[in-house]
């Protein structure tokens, strides 16, 4: 019911121009402050060569360490003492260069064992030195 008979009410509108102009703010704020990159693009055809196989095929020494704790040393049983090892590693060597010894060592073998071989190894002076494993089963 309208009581006020002969008032007109107004509708209310929006103002649309404040808006836009926020908007357009907005737009300049980030044009300006984006970064373009260009992303140019090299067409290199690389020299081919051919390489060859290395002649010379890693020497690898395999020292074995048993779980009562005898060692073999390419095979070939080696004393329980780090300076028997050390000779046992030379004579395996020989006249080689940087052998890698790769020691295998059983599982239940004591931790001394294996550090009486890396021990022997840093006395000849060889560095590389790695660890077999196997893989083992998930249960």
């Amino acid at each position: 019911m309208n009581f006020q008979r002969g008032k007109s009410h107004d509708e209310p509108e929006i103002n649309f121009i404040p808006l836009i102009d926020v908007l357009l703010v907005i737009i300049i704020f980030l044009i300006v402050n984006a970064t373009f990159s260009r992303n140019s693009e090299l067409q290199i055809n690389l020299p081919t060569a051919e390489a060859n196989t290395p002649e010379d095929k890693p020497l690898v020494i395999n020292v074995d360490i048993d779980a009562a704790g005898n060692y073999m040393v390419e095979a070939k049983e080696a004393g329980a003492s780090v300076e028997e090892i050390v000779a046992a590693l030379k004579a395996a060597v020989g006249d080689g260069k940087e052998p890698t010894i790769i020691i295998n060592a059983d599982a239940k073998s004591t931790h001394q064992a294996v550090v009486n071989v890396m021990e022997a190894a840093r006395v000849a002076n060889y560095t590389h030195i790695t660890f077999a494993t196997q893989a083992g089963s998930s249960n």
